[in-house]
């Protein structure tokens, strides 16, 4: 978790309430409708006891949130931390539901994973699964990963749903290793998605991306695939971070060695750069700056002295509204999580499509439909924020609230 950066006293729930009343507020939608989009549907919080190693029993507790169903069944990562907390799992169900345009659920466990054996973390895993197995399923709420959750969990969870209902039923759950029904590219989608998004905004620009510097914050799954992607396109990474601290180097870090190290020590004996922290990469003068850590580390006490052109949102709710204010006064242009981390949810969509129909399709056929559905998304998100003079995230939130509240029109829920 990084704690270097000082953070606002304001939680996810407040900060998502407020930015559906700023879009709300643009589009004139109906107050009924409004009400209901800033409350989640079902919120399920749960404890169950699992036996350690050691022969005694720790109870966990944990929640799971479904926002809204208006257009078809919700979906949504389980996360493994220690901070988890009903408030930020309704937050993160919420943003879900935008992200999609269409449905949104979140769920977590209060855990610190790295304290477990396999065996623990498996128990934990199953444990969850058996307190949950009744609000999921393949046509009601299809989990996936999160922060610390890994396809091997998700096979665990898969099963664990399967023996309860005596069926085999891959749908229930995405991100799965491919032996039991995962999907090729579903590993490197979120970052794949959040590159498609970041090329289409240097189109807008006319800028080439090997004239584009890039500061990456968090170097797990998003953000280390989103290095290696982009070096590959000619941009030049110059910094990166994890929660230990990171590394900069003007002219261009090497991302395999950072990688390696990451494998088995730690990015910060890189050769060639300098330390910094998790704070003064986010103020390094770059192009292009990725948050792809945890919430609500732009904040208004940083927010002044970014000095990126571009931020794209590989995290979930890295800005506060305060700091997207300012942002916006000066000049620098969001691409917001519910877009530019969009193709996570993008690819777990396309996994569960090919569990009901049992047939799976090549890693390139899902990359191209994951590139062809980030550049309309991007498109259209751009298109009506040109139309209404707004910025992209306000954009992107005005669509989604328009595709919620007509299915919610037409199912005679307003």
């Amino acid at each position: 978790m990084l704690h270097t950066v000082e953070k606002e006293n304001l939680n996810p729930y407040e900060i998502v309430q407020k930015q559906i009343d700023a879009a709300a507020a643009l589009l004139g939608l109906r107050t009924d409708a409004v009400e209901i989009l800033k409350r989640p549907k079902r919120v399920l919080a749960v404890s169950f006891p699992v036996k350690m190693d050691d022969g005694s029993v720790r109870v966990f507790e944990g929640y799971r949130s479904q926002h809204n169903d208006a257009v078809g069944p919700t979906k949504g990562g389980i996360r493994f931390h220690p901070d988890v907390t009903m408030d930020e799992v309704k937050a993160l169900s919420m943003w879900m539901s935008f992200k999609c345009g269409v449905v949104g659920r979140k769920g977590g466990v209060i855990c610190d994973p790295h304290e477990f054996s396999k065996s623990e973390l498996e128990r934990v895993s199953r444990g969850f699964m058996e307190a949950i197995a009744d609000i999921v399923g393949p046509e009601t709420d299809i989990p996936a990963p999160d922060v610390y959750t890994t396809p091997q969990i998700m096979g665990w969870m898969m099963d664990t749903y399967s023996r309860l209902r005596g069926t085999y039923s891959p749908g229930v759950i995405t991100g799965k290793p491919l032996s039991v029904g995962g999907s090729k590219g579903r590993n490197e989608a979120t970052a794949r998605g959040c590159v498609f998004t970041i090329l289409e905004a240097l189109k807008d620009s006319g800028r080439k991306p090997e004239q584009t510097t890039v500061a990456i914050q968090g170097f797990g799954n998003a953000g280390r695939i989103a290095a290696r992607l982009l070096t590959e396109l000619g941009f030049k990474i110059v910094a990166v971070s994890d929660s230990r601290g990171g590394i900069y180097d003007a002219a261009g870090l090497d991302i395999e060695k950072v990688g390696q190290l990451k494998d088995n020590a730690t990015i910060l004996e890189y050769v060639g750069g300098t330390v910094i922290s998790n704070e003064q990469l986010l103020k390094l003068e770059v192009d292009i700056l990725i948050p792809a850590a945890l919430e609500n580390v732009i904040t208004a006490a940083n927010a002044h002295s970014i000095q990126a052109k571009w931020i794209a949102e590989a995290a979930n709710g890295p800005t506060t509204p305060d700091a997207d204010a300012i942002l916006r006064e000066k000049g620098i242009i969001v691409i917001p999580d519910i877009l530019a981390n969009a193709g996570g949810v993008t690819v777990s969509y396309f996994e569960w499509v090919q569990n009901l129909m049992n047939y799976y399709w090549s890693e390139q056929e899902v990359n191209e439909k994951l590139q062809t559905t980030m550049i309309n998304a991007y498109r259209a998100v751009k298109e009506l924020s040109d139309q209404y003079k707004v910025d992209l995230r306000t954009g992107a939130y005005m669509i989604s609230l328009l595709r919620i509240t007509e299915a919610m029109e037409a199912r005679g829920w307003i």
